[in-house]
């Protein structure tokens, strides 16, 4: 997290422990690619079962579902057009307690190709830290976005 401006890496580790606390038995998978960081919440340690994920860039933090677009969203909040993930863009840790957003992660629980865990304690995969990486930090001219505080850590 040192490598992000302190407001994005605040708000990432505050949007990790409500997601840990919310998913106790997924196991994180974590990617430090070139585009971005992504920390992903899994029923295993295989990419492909990633329920969602926070997707960590040196603008922002989007709440990111891996099988979005198959998710019921009556509020329109989920972004992108691809067609497997949609993401929500998180301007504060505030925005995992909205309802709306709790449904989608029920939802996408539910959805799960495999489910989660039902007893047992996640743990942390760091799967690849890539050599060559965007800046992690925006330039200086260019303001964040972030909105509000972002809770207690």
């Amino acid at each position: 997290m040192a490598k992000f401006d302190p407001a994005i890496g605040s708000l990432v580790r505050s949007a990790r422990a409500v997601l840990r606390k919310r998913l106790p038995t997924a196991i994180e998978l974590v990617y430090d690619n070139y585009n971005a960081l992504a920390i992903g919440f899994a029923s295993t340690e295989r990419t492909s079962d990633v329920i969602v994920s926070l997707a960590v860039y040196a603008r922002g933090v989007n709440l990111y579902f891996m099988y979005g677009a198959r998710l019921p969203d009556p509020r329109r909040l989920l972004k992108g057009s691809g067609n497997q993930g949609r993401f929500v863009p998180l301007e504060n840790v505030a925005v995992l307690d909205a309802r709306a957003v709790q449904a989608l992660l029920r939802a996408a629980v539910r959805h799960a190709k495999t489910p989660l865990p039902s007893v047992g304690r996640g743990y942390t995969v760091i799967r690849s830290v890539s050599a060559k990486q965007r800046p992690r930090r925006p330039p200086p001219n260019k303001r964040l976005k972030l909105t509000g505080a972002t809770a207690k850590e």
